[in-house]
């Protein structure tokens, strides 16, 4: 329901700026160019839902061997203690579980294309214990905002962007992102836990958050402590690990002795029907954005954010120009990233508003995408508090990354 008022609002506003400019500042170009952004934004949604069946069909394929061959429930019981607690309505070793710690390890690793179909298998598997399919379970619910609030322990892509674009030290909003997005996850694990009446002072899961919080810290110490070695220490990591759950579902698939190349396919089968479903919600989104950004209501908002608190006598308002990409994170990945690149280039690489620019990127997920990709793909259409929480999330990143920047920066 909200994520429907949302589409709809930003389509509402977004004529009526155009239409206003149209008729009272003369601008005869406006119509065409929402015009243009909305086939644009057409194109792009249908090219990102192709581009992504192909990592798509190859993930689920490898997910199927998993599951066929017994790893996918040896890892759900490793980790069903907390998940039990967390996920109440989930039965036990169901493979749900083991879908969801892929997604939850492809995130916190920075790698999106594994993230992305992990997660959306396990949508469809936890759809598959939906009383109600068009209306999300409070399992889903609690998955989305997790996977929304965007906990990510090595931002390589944002990193790899400073570089490229001349920062003498790109690594040093490395620790910034990862206290923002932690306190983002927990902020939404907190909400969600509170709304679903989960106890989180429970001892498993005092237990599982205190070693992750205790694993976080260290690598962040050790990192800390060897600069220059992050981007080496984090492919070696990520790709490292990656490839270990490849080599341990293979291993289990032929001590099963199950045909790995029969599941592979009938799992990249499941992949290239998710990939189908997400066109038509992926559009919908992309078109909204675009409107909203190529119509100038966007740009006015942020005029108006900044004369407000001018206004009310703010003095330090070095974070006002980065707020732009706080703001369209939530809606775009793509378009937050370009906002940052422009920040970049405006002020400096290295300048507080390109830091924070930063932080912002690496705070939270893109919280609409999120919604209407992952849910769109098992076809539900009310999504019940999901969208306020994964809000939630973004307005503790935002409000945690502009504190964390004053300190770490000014």
């Amino acid at each position: 329901m909200v994520l429907n008022r949302v589409w709809m609002g930003m389509f509402v506003i977004s004529l009526i700026m155009g239409f206003s400019k149209l008729i009272f500042w003369q601008d005869v170009n406006i119509l065409q160019t929402m015009m243009d952004a909305l086939f644009a934004a057409a194109k792009t949604g249908f090219e990102l839902a192709l581009f992504m069946t192909g990592t798509m069909a190859l993930w689920m394929g490898f997910m199927r061997i998993g599951q066929d061959g017994g790893a996918i429930g040896i890892m759900s019981r490793a980790i069903s203690p907390l998940f039990s607690q967390l996920f109440p309505d989930v039965p036990k070793n169901h493979p749900a579980v083991g879908s969801i710690m892929m997604n939850f390890s492809a995130n916190m690793l920075g790698l999106d294309n594994a993230a992305t179909p992990a997660g959306l298998k396990a949508m469809k598997d936890l759809q598959e214990l939906n009383p109600d399919p068009k209306t999300a379970t409070n399992a889903q619910i609690m998955f989305l905002v997790l996977n929304a609030s965007g906990l990510t322990i090595i931002p390589v892509s944002i990193l790899a962007t400073r570089a490229a674009n001349g920062s003498t030290d790109p690594t040093s909003v490395f620790l910034p992102i990862l206290i923002t997005t932690y306190f983002a996850t927990l902020g939404g694990l907190i909400y969600v836990s509170i709304r679903q009446k989960i106890n989180l002072f429970n001892r498993t899961v005092l237990l599982y958050v205190g070693t992750l919080t205790a694993v976080i810290v260290g690598f962040i110490l050790y990192l800390q402590s060897h600069p220059d070695d992050i981007k080496t220490i984090s492919s070696i990591v990520s790709n490292s690990i990656m490839f270990g759950f490849i080599a341990f579902f293979f291993a289990l698939a032929i001590r099963s002795k199950i045909h790995l190349f029969d599941s592979f396919i009938e799992g990249a089968k499941e992949g290239f029907q998710i990939s189908i479903n997400i066109i038509p919600y992926l559009v919908a989104m992309l078109a909204a954005v675009a409107l909203f950004r190529s119509s100038g209501a966007f740009g006015d908002i942020m005029d108006g954010l900044k004369g407000a608190l001018m206004f009310i006598g703010m003095t330090s308002l070095e974070f006002i120009d980065a707020l732009p990409v706080i703001f369209m994170k939530p809606f775009s990945g793509s378009g937050a990233r370009a906002l940052m690149v422009e920040n970049m280039e405006t002020f400096g690489a290295d300048s507080f508003v390109s830091n924070l620019s930063a932080t912002f990127q690496g705070s939270t997920e893109t919280t609409f995408y999120v919604l209407a990709v992952y849910f769109g793909s098992v076809k539900i259409t009310n999504t019940r508090y999901a969208a306020g929480a994964g809000i939630l999330c973004d307005v503790i990143g935002g409000t945690v990354a502009v504190l964390v920047a004053y300190l770490f920066f000014m």
